[in-house]
């Protein structure tokens, strides 16, 4: 699956809720989203933009699949697809 290229940040908040990330607090236009596994303890940011640009998404993105040893297809399918 490739990088969708029009995703805001409501959207992305929705589809990271199916990994395990709820929102934690925000302060104006970004979200703070944290997950917690037995491994420990994750925190992101993300901008409620629309949409947010590619390279930012695409960072997030990588970030959270090294968090959760994914590679960034196997997340892309499990939160778009």
């Amino acid at each position: 699956m490739k990088l969708p290229q029009s995703v805001s940040g409501d959207e992305l908040i929705k589809s990271l809720q199916k990994v395990g990330y709820s929102v934690t607090r925000q302060k104006g236009s970004h979200v703070r989203l944290s997950c917690s596994l037995p491994t420990g303890d994750h925190h992101i940011t993300i901008p409620n933009h629309n949409p947010i640009k590619i390279g930012t998404l695409s960072a997030i993105l990588t970030e959270i699949a090294q968090f959760h040893k994914l590679s960034k297809q196997e997340l892309l399918n499990k939160i778009f697809g």
